[in-house]
């Protein structure tokens, strides 16, 4: 049984290697994935926030606001290599929309201390491309 057991031990092992040595996606990679088929439409300044359902960041490089099937994406005018997805968001508007301009702050998850903020640009609108029957 012990002869067995051995082997058995060593090949769960080797099985797990290529599990632990897997690169991950850079911030290009993930947002590709993120927006799938989508199509991009024309840049606007400001979406509205009533709309939008949830935001997720993309490490270094963009926020990805998510409105129905509609995906708008927000490269910062400045700020952006300090993008962290696991930072919560923090904004504060002066309306009902977000626009171009406004400052977003990040707070570390872990800490709660303030990390740096980020100034928006124009947000890309991302829908998906209508099948013709």
């Amino acid at each position: 049984m012990r002869g067995f057991i051995k082997p058995l031990l060593l090949g769960a092992a080797l099985l797990s290697v290529p599990a632990l040595a897997a690169t991950r996606d850079t911030p290009e990679v993930k947002l590709q994935k993120l927006i799938g088929e989508r199509v991009a439409g024309a840049p606007v300044d400001c979406i509205d926030l009533h709309g939008s359902q949830s935001s997720q960041i993309i490490d270094g490089k963009a926020i990805v606001y998510r409105s129905g099937a509609k995906l708008y994406v927000n490269t910062p005018k400045s700020g952006a290599e300090s993008l962290n997805d696991d930072d919560i968001l923090v904004t504060k508007t002066f309306s009902s929309q977000l626009c171009r301009m406004d400052a977003v702050h990040m707070v570390d998850r872990s800490s709660g201390f303030p990390r740096g903020f980020v100034l928006l640009d124009k947000f890309v609108p991302y829908t998906k491309a209508k099948t013709s029957k």
